[in-house]
């Protein structure tokens, strides 16, 4: 039995996102389908696509993409964190982010590392709240 999206996440839902996940051969594709789930059931203003060739969210922009290529070849799920296409936001010193999640690549750009099912169930609260201070910023 396929499981059942929230209504309010589910209205989001960009059918290509569906499809691209639907054909995506990836060992991790399960915590990818969770983080696609945690961000949207982030906040109501975020809406998803196909951009960069990976799922990706905005609002009023872009701003989070999921990684889906090895870094170092952990097999790790990747968020990037970013202030939209333009990328000229500083989010760095003004971002919430007291559990500590992000590794910052730039000082508009961040990274969160989800190292396993477990670790991204710990997290996600904290990547919940993160995502909504991000919006908040941008």
């Amino acid at each position: 039995m396929a499981k059942q999206k929230s209504s309010a996440s589910a209205a989001r839902h960009d059918p290509a996102v569906d499809e691209y996940l639907r054909l995506l051969d990836h060992q991790r594709k399960a915590e990818i389908e969770a983080v696609r789930e945690a961000i949207l059931a982030a906040d109501p203003a975020v809406a998803e696509g196909i951009k960069w060739n990976a799922p990706s969210f905005r609002s009023a922009d872009y701003f989070a993409t999921v990684n889906l290529r090895a870094r170092g070849g952990e097999e790790r799920v990747w968020v990037i964190l970013h202030s939209g296409a333009k990328g000229k936001k500083t989010m760095q010193d003004s971002v919430a982010d007291p559990a500590g999640l992000v590794e910052w690549l730039a000082p508009g750009r961040g990274l969160v590392t989800f190292a396993d099912p477990a670790d991204f169930r710990r997290k996600k609260s904290a990547f919940q709240s993160l995502i909504r201070a991000w919006i908040a910023l941008l």
